[in-house]
């Protein structure tokens, strides 16, 4: 079901700063920048091997990010497994006792479909699905 790890989120505080952090640190050539105005984030990624490590920036006080980040600081938000169908590991979850946060998944950057996965069965981490 999970084909690799889609994304890892990681909060920070000043998105530019942070960009030119990583830049210097892991001589990163390329950011692509995207904004979620309905997540409340703007964001910076960039691959590392087939997975992308996504920088966001909340805009949004009241938004889970700006919350999140008030509440533990910078760092990591969540990780993103990816799949193949999201229907399918959606019913899979659900049907072996797992537990998702939504019924239906939400369109994240560049159109990825992604599904909140609840963190009291997943021993409180912070999981979604997405699908390309």
């Amino acid at each position: 079901m999970i084909t690799k790890v889609h994304h890892i989120n990681i909060l920070v505080r000043d998105l530019q700063l942070a960009v030119s952090r990583y830049q210097a640190a892991f001589a990163i050539e390329h950011f692509e920048y995207g904004d979620l105005p309905e997540r409340g984030v703007k964001t910076a990624r960039f691959r590392a091997g087939e997975s992308w490590i996504v920088l966001l920036e909340p805009i949004d006080a009241e938004g889970v990010p700006a919350r999140h980040l008030a509440e533990h600081g910078e760092g990591l938000f969540l990780l993103s497994l990816g799949v193949d169908s999201m229907d399918k590991s959606r019913s899979h979850i659900n049907s072996s006792g797992g537990g998702v946060i939504d019924a239906s998944e939400r369109l994240g950057l560049e159109g990825w479909k992604v599904l909140d996965l609840d963190p009291n069965t997943f021993s409180g981490a912070v999981l979604q699905l997405t699908e390309d």
